[in-house]
C-alpha cells in the first residue's frame, strides 16, 4: 500500500449508491482506476452487513495494494485486517474519545482518520492523533444533504496550515475538481461522481490523470 502522503484519490463504496451491484465488485472498478484508498460507507445497515461487506471487499483492496477505510465501524475494521477506520467529530469526540491510542490497542490496529469541518476540528483532531483528515464537505452534496457547505475557503486554509495528509471532500465531480485544486488541495474524496458512473474506473482514471 502506498504511504498516505502519496495517496491522492480517495474513493467510496457507498451503500447507498450501490443499487444493486455487488460491493466487491464496485470495489474491484475503483482499484482497476487508481484509486489509492477505498472507503466503504454503509449508513444505517447492520453491524453484521458492514462486516459481510468488508470481509468481501478486503481480498480485493488487499490484492491491488489499495488501503481499505471502514467508516464508522472501529471493531469492524479491527476485526477484519483493515488499514483503516474513518470516524466523525461526534463519533469520535462525541463519545469522549482525546485521543486515538485509546482505540488503537496496538501498532497494527487499524489507523484513524477524521472529518473536519473547520479549522479548529482540523486542530482538534490533528492533536488527537488522526493520520490524515477530511476537509469538508466543499460543495453542497447528496451524500449528506445535511451538511452546510464550507467553501473553497476551507480549503485554502488547510492547505496552508496543516502538515497531515488531508481530502478534500463534498461534491467534488471531474467539472470542478480545477477549483479544489487551484485551491490547494492535492489529495480528494469522490463518492457520488464515481459511484453514479457507468464506468467507475473510467471516472477514476480521469480524475487520477489531473490529480497527477
Amino acid at each position: 500500500m502506498k504511504p498516505l502522503a502519496e495517496c491522492r484519490l480517495y474513493a467510496f463504496v457507498d451503500l447507498a449508491y450501490l443499487r444493486g451491484r455487488a460491493p466487491e465488485l464496485i470495489a474491484q472498478q475503483l482499484c482497476d482506476g487508481g484509486a489509492d484508498l477505498v472507503q466503504l460507507r454503509a449508513k444505517q445497515a447492520p453491524v453484521q452487513t458492514v462486516r459481510r461487506m468488508a470481509e468481501a471487499i478486503l481480498p480485493v483492496t488487499r490484492k491491488a495494494g489499495v488501503g481499505l477505510v471502514i467508516n464508522d465501524h472501529y471493531r469492524v475494521a479491527l476485526d477484519i485486517g483493515a488499514e483503516f477506520c474513518h470516524l466523525g467529530q461526534d463519533d469520535f469526540f462525541g463519545t469522549g474519545h482525546a485521543h486515538v491510542d485509546e482505540l488503537r490497542a496496538t501498532p497494527a490496529a487499524p489507523a484513524i482518520g477524521l472529518s473536519s469541518h473547520a479549522p479548529a476540528e482540523a486542530e482538534r483532531a490533528t492533536a488527537a492523533g488522526a493520520v490524515y483528515l477530511g476537509v469538508g464537505p466543499v460543495f453542497a452534496t447528496g451524500t449528506k444533504p445535511e451538511a452546510k457547505p464550507v467553501s473553497l475557503d476551507y480549503v485554502r486554509w488547510a492547505a496552508t496550515h496543516l502538515s497531515i495528509p488531508w481530502f478534500a471532500i463534498g461534491g467534488i465531480t471531474p467539472d470542478n475538481l480545477g477549483e479544489v485544486l487551484d485551491a490547494g488541495a492535492k489529495r480528494i474524496c469522490v463518492v457520488s461522481a464515481i459511484m453514479c458512473a457507468e464506468d467507475p474506473a473510467a471516472v477514476c482514471r480521469r480524475l487520477k490523470r489531473r490529480l497527477a
